[in-house]
C-alpha cells in the first residue's frame, strides 16, 4: 500500500470507528450470508466479537506505516484463527464482507479510490495471516 491509501483507509476507518457495534452487526450480517457454514465459528456474545473486530482492524491501520510490526501481529492473529477453526477458503468471505460492511457504513464516502485502498489492505492482511497460518512447520 502507497501513503495515499494508508491515508485512505485510515480516515474512513475513522468515521466507521465510532460505530463498532452497528458496522460489526452488520460485517456478521454480511459474513453468515455470504458463508453460512462460518457461524458455528461464532459460539460468543457478538457484540464484544464485533468490539474484538474493530479492535483488530484498528491495530492493524495503525501499523500501516510499520510493516514489520504488523506482519508480526497478523502472524499471531493468522495462528490463533486456525485454532478457532478458521480454514483458508473463509478468508475470501471475510474479505466480501468487510468490503460491503464499509460500503453501507460509509455510503458516499467509500468511493472507488477507497475501496481499492480498502481492498488493498485486506489483501496484504489476509496473505501474511494465511501465509504465517498454514506455512508447513
Amino acid at each position: 500500500m502507497n501513503a495515499h491509501q494508508i491515508q485512505l483507509v485510515r480516515r474512513s476507518f475513522a468515521l466507521v470507528e465510532s460505530r463498532t457495534l452497528q458496522a460489526g452487526a452488520l460485517f456478521y450480517d454480511k459474513l453468515f450470508e455470504r458463508d453460512p457454514s462460518v457461524s458455528m465459528l461464532f459460539r460468543t456474545d457478538m457484540a464484544a466479537q464485533s468490539q474484538r473486530l474493530f479492535e483488530m482492524i484498528g491495530d492493524a491501520v495503525a501499523l500501516l506505516d510499520h510493516p514489520e510490526q504488523l506482519d508480526a501481529v497478523l502472524a499471531v492473529l493468522g495462528a490463533r484463527h486456525v485454532a478457532y477453526g478458521v480454514h483458508e477458503e473463509h478468508y475470501d468471505a471475510v474479505g466480501g464482507a468487510l468490503l460491503d460492511t464499509l460500503a453501507a457504513s460509509l455510503g458516499e464516502a467509500f468511493t472507488p479510490v477507497v475501496r481499492e485502498a480498502w481492498a488493498d489492505f485486506y489483501v496484504r492482511v489476509s496473505r501474511v495471516m494465511r501465509e504465517r497460518a498454514y506455512q508447513p512447520a
